[in-house]
């Protein structure tokens, strides 16, 4: 099945709600974040965004042979699996800090200090590994990499840009919907590319 520019879309904002998370929290919570570290650490998770569906859509091409009728279970399974884990990881948050107050252990600041370089790449890695995921999707469907690729990384970039801007105002819950929504919605998008194969008779 081919995405639509609606889904395609929806996808990257998918994506983009790990980063954006990162983002509301790194405003919400430290106090040496300048408007620079904040456009660099935008730009980083946007390129990582970027790369790595590019990279998942050239194993998933490599593996295409092997798969056959199965892609669109692939997918699907694929799309659920990121989406899931989006649902299951902001659950924990909310159960460990169900108020969104700003943590004050040691580990706080390793984990959003984004004015420190060797950070702001290890959280961008750390939130861009589920477009690996969704490069492997897209080449399973067969639907090229290049462009969504290209929206993924800019979605990724403006959403971030906004997530540093909204931050401060409205806290780290934010950051958690939006992860919640997002999640929902790759698993709604896998769900559909599934039920339109079932449906076609594929």
């Amino acid at each position: 099945p081919q995405l639509g520019h609606l889904e395609l879309f929806a996808i990257a904002v998918g994506l983009s709600m790990d980063a954006f998370a990162v983002s509301v929290s790194a405003a919400a919570c430290s106090k040496n974040l300048r408007r620079a570290h904040m456009l660099r650490a935008a730009f980083v998770f946007g390129f990582f965004q970027f790369i790595m569906p590019l990279a998942g859509w050239l194993l998933g091409a490599a593996a295409s042979g092997l798969i056959g009728r199965l892609d669109h279970w692939i997918a699907f399974a694929l799309l659920a699996f990121v989406g899931g884990k989006m649902l299951f990881e902001t659950l924990e948050e909310w159960r460990e800090n169900p108020d969104g107050s700003c943590p004050v252990d040691g580990e706080a600041p390793a984990k959003r200090d984004l004015s420190s370089k060797r950070i702001t790449l290890l959280l961008a890695v750390a939130t861009s590994l589920d477009a690996l995921a969704v490069g492997i999707s897209f080449a399973v469907i067969g639907k090229p990499a290049l462009m969504p690729s290209l929206v993924i990384g800019a979605v990724t970039f403006a959403i971030c840009s906004l997530g540093f801007f909204f931050g401060k105002k409205a806290g780290i819950l934010l950051g958690r919907y939006a992860q919640l929504a997002g999640g929902v919605t790759l698993v709604a998008i896998g769900a559909k590319i599934l039920l339109s194969h079932l449906g076609a008779g594929v």
